[in-house]
């Protein structure tokens, strides 16, 4: 059974799962990890992401607590994204699913290589 958006069993892993899932939320949030970005540095280095879908992750993302929305309030607009002291929380499980993340991406590409053969 999958994640639902508006119900969230007993499972803390859905827990976890529900705020961080998404296609780009993890390339969002490995992004800003490096600092604050503005939406359109963030658009510019996710090659594939529409305005419209990193706007809605951007927004989820800080109904959440996770990322923080900084308004310069200026003419022309500057609003910069970073990640909040709740969110900085999320970084040693970000790093253990990048670590395994890697290990599984060279485990499929030997895989494939070995199919291949």
């Amino acid at each position: 059974m999958g994640v639902s958006k508006t119900e969230v069993g007993d499972c803390p892993i859905d827990a976890a799962l529900s705020v961080i899932d998404g296609r780009w939320k993890g390339t969002i949030l490995w992004r800003l990890s490096d600092g604050p970005m503005r939406t359109a540095e963030l658009r510019r280095s996710i090659p594939g992401i529409t305005e419209r879908m990193l706007i809605r992750h951007l927004h989820e993302l800080v109904d959440a607590g996770i990322i923080e929305r900084h308004d310069a309030r200026t003419v022309p607009p500057c609003v910069r994204y970073s990640i909040s002291e709740y969110g900085a929380t999320l970084a040693p499980v970000l790093s253990s699913l990048c670590d395994w993340g890697r290990k599984h991406m060279q485990r499929n590409a030997i895989g494939v290589t070995t199919r291949a053969n």
